[in-house]
């Protein structure tokens, strides 16, 4: 596979070992979001610990507001975080 392919691979390989947990096998609950952002981004995102941040960040990716993150709404937050950290080293 080329970088790209698996890097998408392990984008769906990540929302799958969160997903299912605690709700639908093919979304997001809030408790897997945070347990998922603590062990994959670390303290990129500011502390998720942080309840009021979590549940801003929360209803903000789930455009559709059925209390859950889907696959489509964490590619979002990935990709602009992607995009935060492409403008911050390309300025280095």
């Amino acid at each position: 596979m080329s970088d790209t392919q698996q890097a998408m691979a392990l984008l769906i390989a990540t929302f799958d070992k969160y997903a299912g947990k605690e709700g639908a096998k093919d979304t997001l609950t809030k408790g897997e979001l945070k347990e998922l952002i603590q062990n994959e981004f670390g303290d990129m995102l500011g502390k998720a610990s942080d309840k009021k941040a979590l549940d801003s960040l929360f209803k903000g990716l789930d455009a559709n507001q059925d209390n859950s993150v889907d696959f489509n709404e964490f590619t979002n937050l990935v990709s602009c975080i992607t995009v935060m950290c492409h403008e911050h080293f390309s300025k280095k």
